[in-house]
Order: C-alpha cells, then structure tokens, then sequence
C-alpha cells in the first residue's frame, strides 16, 4: 500500500485554473498564483502536479522552499530554485544578463564575478535580475517557479517575490507559491497583489467525502468500489477532509490490521478504533495534566469535540482556578484550543482526540460521566434551547436513560422540523422512535411517527414513509390514527402517487365513520384491491372512536388537494375545502387552515386572480404566525407562481426554490424549479438553458412522479415553442404514460399544441387544440390558452371579440387579448383605439419575445387590410426573430405577407434549419455548417475548398471563425467535437 496518493484528488478545478495561468504564461502572459490553505491541505501536492504536467510540455521548473529550521538564510527558497540551474545538464546561457549578471551572485555564488568584499547590490537590483533570469529561462519552453512555505521565508526572498509577481506580465514564467492561511507578510503580500488584480490567490478547501473515498481507493490501489463506503466516511470524519490526515490515518489502520482486504473488498474491523500511535500519544499528554486535570479532560471529551468550559466545571465541581489552569495546560499539550467562534468554548485538536481519551475510560465511568454532563447543562441552560436538547439526549442515551433520551430526541426533531431542517428532523426523530419502541408513552410515539411522516414526505422519501404504516397499530389511539393517515396522505400527494393518498383517505373514513362530503363520481379512486399499502387493516387495529368536526377537516383538506391532481375533480375539491377551511378555523387546526387555503388559491387563480391572491396571504399569514415554515414554502411556491402568472416575474420563485433547498424540502425544491424553468426560460425564449436544467431536475426527481409529469409538459411546451412538433409528442406521450389523462395535458393542448400548429401556419389546427382544453379543465389552467390565445384566434377567424374573465388579465393572456381587441377596433375602423391596444399588447409581452413576433405576425394580415398600426415594421422583426430562431414555416409567412405589401424582402440562405442548436446559437452560418462537416472526416483545407467548391483560403476563414464561434482552442479539438456533433 503507497502511503501516499498516487493520484491528486479533489483538485480539478484549481488544477484547470493553474493549467490556464501555465498556458496564459506560454502564450507570453507571465503571471503568479498563490494557494493558500492549512497544513496538509495539498497545496505543495497542487504545485507539484502543475510543475511536472509543465515539465512534461517541456518547461524548466524551478523549486524552492522556506522553512523555519535553523538560522535565518537571506534567499534561501530563491536560492534553492537557481541552484538547479547549475546542475542541469543543459545550462542556461547567462551572459546576456549583462551587468545584471553579478548580482545573482548573492544567490548563486558561481555567478558573483566579482570580489569577495564588494558591497552586496540593493535589493531592487536583484530582484530585476532575477526577473531578466527568469524571462531567459522560459524564453524557450516556459518556466514554472515553485516557491513553497512562504509564511516560513525571510523578508529578502519576500521583497523580490512581490518585485516579480508586479512584473512578471510579459515574460513566460508562472510562480506559484505556497503559505498557510494564518496571517504572515507573505500572505499579506499575496492579498495585496490579488485586490490589484496582478496574480490570483486561492485558498484550497477540504476534501469532501466522495473525494477521500477516491484517495482511499488510490492509497489502496483499488478500486471505489471495493472501498466500503462507511470505511471512506469514517476517515473523512475522523481527517475533516485533510489529505494529508487521510493518509496516515490509512496507514495507521493497515498497519494495525484494522483495516483488511478480502475477496469482497476492504473491511474495516472497528471503525470506533483510535489508531495505537495516536492513543498512546494522547495518554502520554493526559498523563501530564495530572489527576484532576485528566478528569476534567475525560468530561470534556464526553461532550464531544466542542465543548463549554462552564459545563465542565458544573460536571466535575471544579473551582475557577483549577479550570483556568487545566485548560491553559491542555492548549499547551495541544489536546485542546480556544474556539474563536465563541467565548468560552473550546475544541479538540482533532476529532481523533476526543476519541482517544474516550478509550481511556471503562464504560462505567463513561455513563457516569454523562449523567453528570447532561446534568450540568439542564441546570446552566433552562429549557434546553438551540442543540442543547439534542447534546443532553445523546449524553443521556450514553448513561443509560433508554426513555429520556428518547423524549429529548423526539423535542429536538420536532424543533428542528419547525425551523424547515428537515434533514436533521428525521435523524433525530429516528433516534427518538428507535429508544421509544417499549415505551408506555402512546402519544409522544404517536407524535414522533407523525412528525416523521411528515419530514419524509417533505423529504420525497415516499416509500419509507408508507413503510411506516405497520407501526400505526403499536399507537391505537383514535385521534392520532387520523393525524396519521392524513400526513401520509399529505406525503403521497406531494410525490404524485394519487392512488395511494387517496386509498388512506378511505381507509380511516370506512373505519372511524367520517363521512365523504363530497357527491358520489364515476371513477372515485378506492383502494385497489382489498387492502391498499396496508391502509386498511391498520385501521382496523387503531381503537375505535367518534369523529370530531375537527377529524373531518383534517381529512377533507387532504383530500381536496389529491383531487386537485385529478381531471374534472375541481369542483369537489371546492367543496371539501371550503368545508374543510371552516370547521378547521373553528377548531384551531393550522395544517387543515393551510390546505384548504391552498386549495381554494389554486381554483381561484383561473377565474378570480385577485381572490386567488387574497387566499394565498391568509396561508402566508398564518404559517409565519404559527411558524410552520415548511408549509410556508408551500404557499410561497404558489405566490410565485401566481405572481409569474400576473406580472411575468419569476424573482419570487427563485428564493422559494433556495428556501426548499436549504431545508431538505426536495418535492418543494424541485417543483420551484420547474416553474422557474417554465415561466422564465421557456415562455423567456432562452430554450438552451430550459433544455439543461429541465434535465437536471428530470435527473434527481426521477422518484417523485408529480414533478416528473411536470417536467415531461413543460418540456413539451418546450419542444413545441420551437416547432419541433416529433420532441413534443414524444414529450406529451411520456406524460400520459406517466400519470394517464392528467389535468397538466390542458397545458400540452394549449400552450404546446395550438402554439406549435401556429409556428407550422396551421391556424385551423390550433383552434382544434384549444377547444381540447375544455375536456382536461383542472380548474386552474390559466395558460392553457382558454383566456388568451383562443380569443385572439377566435377574433381573427372573424368573431365578435367576447366579454374577457379575470384571467385574461393575467400578463401572458394579456398580450393576445389586447391584440383582440385591436383586431376588432381596427375591423370597425377605430385606427386610434386599435393602435392603443397593440402598445398594451407590445408592453404585456415584454417577457416573451417568442409569443411578441408570433402575436405581431397574427396580426399583421389584419393591420394591413384594415389599414391600422405599423404592420410593416413588425413583420420584419418577427420575420428576423423566426428566421435566426429556425422556424421556417413563420419566417415564411412573414415574409410572403411583406411581399404582398409591396414591400422588399432580404434574401435567407436556405438550410439554415439544418443547423444543430448549438451551432445556431453560437452564430454559425449555413455555410460555415458545410465546413464543419466535413471537418469531421478529418479532411484538410484543400480537400475541403475541392468538395464545396471554394477556395482554400476560404475555408481557413471558415475554420478560424468556427473556432472562435465554438471557443475550442485549435483544429483537432474542433476535429473531434464536429465528429461528436455529426453523429
């Protein structure tokens, strides 16, 4: 086994960087990088790796390192560096530095020429004829300069490091220096120059989990997966991500045959093990602190690696003196270290500090040391706030109380569920169910198994929490069986799985007699078979009981937002919430109070937006007064959305999408995302960026079919809004296999469909599209094109303009309502009121230059016939927009219409539409396309000019400007990305 990495890990980014500076250099763009970082964080590693891949492309490199042993040397890392010049076997030819030549001679004494006793040259001096060494050292294949350890260097070699890195700009030398981040004139030297923009500083971070896992792999010369990943999670704890620490722990755990190969992979025996050095390094220094100081270490170290030291004086009855002087004692030891971050506290070295002092103790004296612990903090911190709670669970599980740990650890998850760290919500709660399983608590474990419901649910781990739905008879209390079913009914619908949420509902209304206050309708979602996820038979077990009027509503709101999700169900949905809303305010249930109002703000949000508005700030309100910030991110989501709706801003969903993230709430999280996709990106025209991040959500929401059938509409929306009517259908097709006849196909028919039969110039078919609408009516399609685009076809096909719902007010439907009416006042000769509206239109479309140019060209035939606005100058600019947004069928149109307008009209290279996106959107040109490929066949310029029949300058142009349209650095990447693309 290499005790060290044969590979660098974790550094791809820094090592991209340095390779860039390396080639800025070459290209003669000198320049310096210092890496910052603490000890053992890899930054002489980085610099090596950097050297030797320069090495290879035949620079000279050129080491040297400060250090702090021994006398002060004047120059020592600079001195270092240039010796190697000397003993190279190709030698550098020194003499034109002239005069400046003699001045190296305070460095490298083979060069001094001159006597002995002659005062040493300034120091400006030599740092010029360092840098005119080092322009003659790189002026042939470049030159790296490592200076290492600068935070150990004397203040000469300092001066003449900041003289090159201020000067170093048109030479072909890189420096890269090394330091620690503490404060030294080194680093200071370093900020300085990085704020005036003459070098770049990085501090190097630890190393993440996925990348010890690779370090441990390559020390062991194996592969990743033959590492058990809790082997690589325990190293990483243990080294806090420090490479350095990695290795030697690695080495400590092979030596002393903890850690052993065997056909299936690497084992490790014990991962609670301290490696034998470090615990006998440690007993050697307790040792030293004496008796009373050993004790309190050992108090300390039950607290874990941060500990309070009033805490551990209140544990072990210590005076003050004895404290103060135990704790300046252990810092000298270096067991211990002042926590700058707070007053008062402090941290172990290391978290294998800790650990070893623990293997000191017996577990008796374990227990009893975290009895007194967990006392000591319940006295000096009332209530327990902040983790305090948690700490005292942990401390009281290890002495022994099975059943308050147990409640502590249930208090800690619900607070930490009510402050949206779900995450850590479901940690703690399991924890809590798992010491509780005996306990005679019916309703704390009631209370546990909901909350964790819930945070699962939040979380998207839906079949974990059906799992759950055997232990919902170990509680057989009747109002907690409600609770139960109604948050796994919450969870279900959160992931989409309909039928699942729906199958609770029934079951606890068949078994505790809540009647269904909605009528009876063909198709009601039972649970299939006899027994759906078990929801049935644990009903039976739970105790039977009257329901309350608050029962009702709690299971009426869940049900109302299931049958949201279902075509033709709105109005049932209705009922039930409002029903819901009101015996929940009349019985104080928030959740319920939240559901409904976000059932009655999504139904309103069609026909009433205002009123929609109006539901959603009472949820709003609500959650911040009863501090449910999870159930807030809901009701912000959907404020988002109303908000992207009205006035064309996504801003509010993209802190709603961060919110989600930062607390774990996935469906949330993911579900922002696709509407910002939706309203911003594809309705904003830049499809690119859609196209990536639908993907991206696709990717990691592959388990929550509710934003799964989402991402599949918005990606048809996507693909029809640039008349790629194959990607659509295909699109369209995975949301019906996804979730069958879903109300989110009202969005396909609408705004995918009818807009991609527009762009193809097929009106009539488009009109067929919209009236399909009215058969998937979720009760909330606003863009699906009833109260917009529809009126504006309507009017064009020579209808009266209609009376206009509140939902045509919405910003995207305002744009083709407003060019209704321009349509029908300029019919009637109103030229005055039919340019009015087109302004309205033009301003209400701001946000969507597609739908702009495609309402303008509807438009336009009529402007023109009627003899009214400026058809003239829109149909060019839709017809620009079309034609370099490849929609030839729309182009077309426009252009044909500018010609029966008298008007002339740019002649378009055809074949434009044959260009991938990539290269549309870089700005290639159809024949520039023609060049590239055949560049894909690896032909050269000749062979190339022969085929198109050009010249093979001509095609060296090309290949130039495809290079820089593509921004790939010479012709065989760009060789290989056209085979890429052309397959």
């Amino acid at each position: 086994m290499l005790i060290r990495s044969p590979e660098l890990v974790g550094r791809d980014e820094e090592l991209r960087e340095l390779t860039t500076a390396f080639d800025d250099a070459l290209a003669g763009r000198g320049g310096a990088v210092f890496l910052a970082g603490e000890s053992g964080i890899g930054k002489s590693r980085l610099a090596r790796e950097v050297a030797a891949r320069a090495a290879g492309r035949g620079a000279r490199v050129l080491r040297g390192q400060g250090s702090s042993v021994g006398p002060v040397v004047p120059f020592r890392p600079l001195a270092e560096a240039l010796f190697s010049l000397t003993r190279d076997t190709e030698p550098v030819d020194v003499g034109e530095l002239g005069p400046y030549l003699p001045a190296l001679g305070v460095l490298v004494p083979d060069w001094r020429g001159v006597p002995d006793d002659d005062p040493a040259p300034p120091l400006l001096v030599v740092a010029e004829a360092v840098l005119r060494l080092l322009a003659v050292v790189g002026r042939a294949g470049g030159c790296v300069l490592v200076l290492d350890d600068l935070h150990d260097t004397d203040a000469e070699t300092l001066f003449v490091l900041e003289y090159l890195v201020n000067n170093l700009e048109s030479v072909r030398v890189l420096l890269i220096g090394t330091l620690r981040a503490d404060p030294s004139a080194a680093r200071d030297i370093a900020r300085s120059a990085a704020r005036r923009g003459v070098c770049a500083l990085r501090t190097l971070p630890r190393l993440g989990p996925a990348a010890v896992h690779d370090v441990v792999a390559a020390c062991l010369g194996t592969d990743r997966a033959r590492v058990p990943a809790e082997t690589a999670a325990h190293l990483w704890q243990l080294s806090t991500g420090i490479p350095f620490l990695v290795e030697e722990l690695l080495h400590e755990l092979v030596h002393d045959r903890l850690l052993t190969e065997h056909p299936g992979g690497w084992q490790l025996a014990d991962t609670g093990t301290v490696p034998a050095a470090l615990a006998g390094s440690v007993a050697t220094r307790m040792a030293r602190l004496g008796s009373e100081g050993a004790g309190l270490l050992a108090v300390a170290a039950v607290l874990g690696r941060r500990f309070a030291a009033p805490v551990v004086q209140r544990a072990a009855g210590a005076d003050d003196r004895t404290v103060a002087v135990f704790l300046d004692a252990a810092a000298d030891a270096q067991l211990v270290e002042p926590d700058p971050a707070a007053l008062g506290w402090y941290v172990f070295g290391h978290p294998l500090t800790a650990e070893a002092v623990l293997t000191q103790l017996s577990p008796t004296r374990r227990a009893e040391l975290a009895r007194l612990a967990a006392d000591a903090i319940e006295l000096l911190y009332l209530g327990l706030p902040g983790d305090w709670c948690a700490r005292v669970a942990e401390l009281r599980q290890l002495a022994g109380d099975r059943a308050t740990a147990g409640r502590l650890f249930a208090t800690a998850g619900q607070r930490a569920l009510e402050t949206a760290a779900t995450g850590t919500a479901i940690a703690l709660l399991d924890r809590a169910d798992a010491l509780l399983t005996d306990s005679p608590d019916l309703p704390l474990r009631g209370t546990v198994l909901e909350s964790l419901v819930h945070a699962l649910g939040e979380t998207g781990q839906v079949d974990r929490a059906f799992s759950l739905t055997a232990r919902f008879s170990e509680i057989g209390l009747f109002d907690r069986a409600v609770a139960l079913h109604a948050r796994l009914a919450w969870a279900a619908c959160l992931a989409g799985r309909i039928d699942d949420g729906l199958a609770q509902v029934t079951a606890v209304r068949a078994r505790h007699g809540i009647p269904d206050r909605r009528p009876a309708a063909p198709g009601d979602h039972e649970p299939a078979g006899p027994d759906r996820h078990g929801a049935v038979a644990v009903a039976r077990h739970t105790r039977g009981g009257t329901a309350s009027d608050r029962h009702r509503a709690a299971i009426d709101a869940v049900q109302a937002l299931l049958l949201l999700e279902l075509p033709g169900r709105a109005t049932e949905a209705g009922r039930l919430a409002a029903v819901a809303l009101d015996q929940a305010e009349r019985h104080d249930d928030p959740v319920a109070v939240c559901q409904a109002l976000l059932v009655l703000g999504v139904l309103a949000c069609e026909p009433d937006p205002a009123r929609a508005r109006g539901y959603l700030e009472r949820a709003r309100q609500l959650t911040e007064a009863r501090r449910m910030p999870l159930w807030r991110t809901h009701v912000l989501l959907r404020l988002g959305e109303l908000s992207a709706l009205t006035d064309g801003d996504t801003g509010g969903l993209v802190p709603v999408r961060r919110q989600a993230e930062d607390s774990g709430a996935v469906v949330a999280a993911h579900s922002a995302e696709v509407a910002v996709v939706l309203h911003g990106l594809v309705l904003g025209g830049d499809y690119r960026a859609a196209a990536q991040r639908l993907a991206e959500v696709t990717t990691a929401a592959a388990h929550l079919p509710s934003v799964v059938r989402r991402t599949h509409a918005v990606r048809a929306v996507l693909a029809a809004h640039q008349a790629d009517r194959t990607a659509m259908a295909e699109a369209i097709g995975a949301l019906r296999s996804a979730g069958g006849d879903h109300p989110d196909l009202a969005l396909c028919q609408g705004l995918a469909q009818a807009f991609c039969a527009l762009l193809e110039e097929d009106r009539d078919r488009a009109r067929r599209d919209l009236k399909l609408v009215r058969t998937h009516d979720t009760g909330g399609s606003p863009l699906s094109g009833q109260h917009g685009l529809a009126i504006l076809l309507d009017v064009l096909a020579g209808e009266e303009e209609p009376d206009t719902a509140p939902a045509s007010r919405l910003r995207w439907n305002r744009q083709f309502t407003a060019l209704a009416r321009a349509v029908a006042r300029g019919r009637r000769g109103d030229a005055a009121g039919a340019g009015a509206a087109v302004r309205e239109a033009q301003e209400a479309a701001r946000p969507y230059p597609m739908a702009g140019h495609l309402g303008a060209r509807l438009v336009a035939e009529a402007a023109l016939a009627d003899g009214w606005g400026d058809p003239v100058p829109w149909l060019r600019a839709a017809e620009e927009y079309f034609h370099d947004a490849a929609v030839p069928a729309t182009a077309g149109a426009c252009r044909a219409l500018l010609r029966r307008a008298g008007e002339s009209v740019r002649q378009r290279r055809p074949g434009l539409h044959r260009l991938p996106r990539e290269l549309r959107d870089a700005g290639v040109t159809v024949r520039e396309y023609d060049v590239f490929r055949l560049l894909a066949h690896r032909l050269g310029n000749t062979d190339i000019a022969r085929r198109l029949l050009i010249s093979p300058k001509t095609v060296e142009k090309h290949v130039a400007s495809l290079m820089t349209k593509t921004k790939l650095r010479d012709r065989v990447t760009l060789f290989d990305y056209a085979a890429t693309i052309s397959r």
